[in-house]
């Protein structure tokens, strides 16, 4: 088990990227959060298995159809936390 944190800079508030990015862990079997951030960027913390992950992230690059995705930032978090579900942070 993995765990990532993943900043997605571009057209990524106000269109529904939370709740795409939310679909897409569901279907991967991913756990963890995602957010809105203050500057226009979305957060995401992913735990999952590496093939899943990469998954995850190769749909999360794409994005959903009303949004725009410039650029990911990826870094692997060495503490682990047990998530049990993916929720949409407020």
């Amino acid at each position: 088990m993995k765990q990532i944190y993943v900043t997605v800079y571009g057209q990524v508030q106000g269109v529904g990227f939370r709740y795409f990015s939310q679909m897409k862990a569901i279907q991967y079997g991913i756990r963890g959060w995602v957010r809105n951030c203050e500057d226009g960027s979305v957060e995401i913390v992913a735990q999952g298995s590496d093939d899943n992950l990469h998954l995850f992230l190769e749909d999360v690059r794409r994005g959903n159809p009303f949004s725009t995705v410039d650029d990911l930032a990826v870094q692997e978090i060495e503490k682990i936390e047990n998530y049990h579900s993916f929720k949409i942070k407020y």
